[in-house]
């Protein structure tokens, strides 16, 4: 196809477009109808991403069928933006990015996304989900979670099975280039066996895009604890780049009461590869997401099973 010689910023316009196109549909389907049951579903959205974001929460809840949503506005929701929201997530509460306190924590980096699930974990369990991920079937796992107030992550990759470890058990994986040994995520996994108390804690490199935070969690207090030791171990500037909030999520979930790990099988990141014909959700990661067709086409899948 031609269209693969385009420069990258028209290639991701036209990628998005496409996307939009197959979403549309959602603006078809009913409302969610929300539940003040102890279950917060949570996105941090804007309006680029408005009908994906859609699709994300309505096939989710449609196939959990209880909670309610709340959103945390990047800051450029338009008041159009809020009426369809109003309308389809039934008058979710949204928090405006700029309101959320993140003294001692990093500005940006979604940083206040995770903030704002930890202050809000003291009363009812919270559920990060991304605005680019499709449920697919039944997440019966997750729902298993939420019924024993565990914490859950979805993991990083197949290898990531292995379980919680300590921070001195754990082995970071060997970069593939110089890029990959520069990340952030890289450079605070190496660190982890340095943290005070590092025998004592326990890691999994999790994802942040979608994960579960049980009710009633001790709040900021070991992220805090997480961001000042690794601040100490690597400086505050590296706490400030983007992914810290992503190791510092797999920290507090791992060092949960007796956390649930997603089976990838049914669970996953998107790679550019098949996956298992038992998938439930599927995470659409920035570096492959619109690969081939599978983006729209698990779009298009999940809107079939929506309520019209």
């Amino acid at each position: 196809m031609l269209t693969r010689f385009l420069p990258y910023r028209l290639q991701t316009r036209l990628d998005n477009w496409r996307h939009d196109r197959a979403c549309r549909p959602v603006l078809e389907t009913a409302p969610i109808r929300p539940a003040n049951d102890g279950l917060v579903i949570f996105s941090m959205m804007g309006t680029a991403v408005l009908l994906p974001y859609l699709v994300a929460v309505k096939s989710f809840w449609g196939q959990l069928r209880r909670g309610r949503i709340v959103i945390l506005s990047d800051g450029t929701l338009t008041t159009e933006d809020r009426a369809v929201l109003a309308w389809h997530c039934g008058k979710p509460e949204i928090i405006d990015i700029a309101d959320v306190d993140h003294n001692g924590f990093p500005a940006g980096g979604a940083w206040e996304r995770f903030l704002s699930i930890l202050d809000r974990r003291g009363d009812d369990y919270v559920i990060q989900l991304d605005s680019d991920t499709v449920t697919l079937g039944r997440p019966d796992v997750v729902a298993d979670a939420i019924a024993a107030n565990r914490s859950f992550t979805l993991l990083g990759g197949p290898e990531w099975d292995i379980g919680v470890k300590t921070c001195t058990d754990y082995v970071p994986p060997a970069p593939d280039n110089p890029g990959e040994a520069r990340h952030i995520q890289s450079r605070m996994e190496r660190a982890l066996a340095s943290i005070q108390g590092a025998e004592r804690h326990g890691y999994i490199r999790g994802c942040a895009g979608f994960a579960g935070f049980a009710r009633g969690g001790n709040g900021r207090e070991t992220a805090r604890f997480f961001h000042d030791e690794m601040a100490r171990l690597l400086g505050h500037a590296a706490m400030a780049e983007w992914g810290s909030e992503q190791v510092t999520s797999s920290f507090v979930v791992a060092n949960d009461p007796d956390p649930v790990l997603l089976p990838y099988r049914q669970y996953g990141n998107y790679w550019a590869e098949p996956w298992d014909a038992d998938c439930r959700f599927m995470h659409f990661v920035g570096a492959h997401r619109h690969d081939g067709t599978a983006y729209r086409d698990a779009t298009r899948a999940a809107l079939a099973q929506m309520d019209r």
